[in-house]
């Protein structure tokens, strides 16, 4: 679905609860009188399910449109081996590949970018503009962050991550 320039991607979860819910309250309409004297507020409420995740979504998503531009000009490229914990804060762009990719169906995808001189955990808090695979080369625009808030190692927080076309190989 898309709001202005804004894809919106509703997550598999939030559609099944609706459904849930969905079936539910047509079971119970049918088998309580209670219920169905109840339909005029049960149904606003029932849409607001699947409006409350869109609207969510989209301004995740247009926050993160509205950041990149500032990023794309701040982000400094950098190596993978080379993320520590000085590095806390600083905007980097890594250019790699997904070895794995996780969460996906939460909008809340988790990937892992290597390149040459190692793997580093990308973590993004909404869904990415294009649909993104494992052994995709990518370009991921993020700020250096701890992975529990106060500690652990360092991870990008991808405010950006696009496909780039794979490197031509010598013959």
């Amino acid at each position: 679905m898309k709001i202005g320039n804004i894809e919106v991607k509703v997550s598999i979860i939030s559609i099944g609860v609706f459904v849930f819910f969905t079936i539910f309250l047509i079971l119970a309409s049918l088998y309580s009188p209670e219920v169905r004297s109840n339909l005029i507020w049960l149904i606003p409420v029932l849409f607001m399910l699947l409006v409350i995740p869109v609207a969510l979504n989209y301004m995740s998503r247009s926050q993160y449109a509205e950041l990149e531009p500032e990023y794309e000009r701040q982000a400094k490229t950098v190596r993978v081996k080379l993320i520590n914990e000085n590095m806390i804060g600083k905007i980097v762009r890594i250019n790699g590949v997904v070895e794995r990719v996780h969460f996906q169906f939460l909008n809340r995808p988790q990937y892992s970018v290597a390149d040459r001189s190692g793997a580093i955990s990308v973590k993004m808090f909404t869904s990415p503009d294009e649909n993104i695979k494992v052994n995709d080369v990518v370009e991921v625009l993020g700020q250096v962050i701890r992975r529990y808030i106060v500690t652990g190692e360092p991870v990008v927080n991808c405010v950006s991550i696009r496909k780039k076309s794979a490197p031509a190989k010598d013959e």
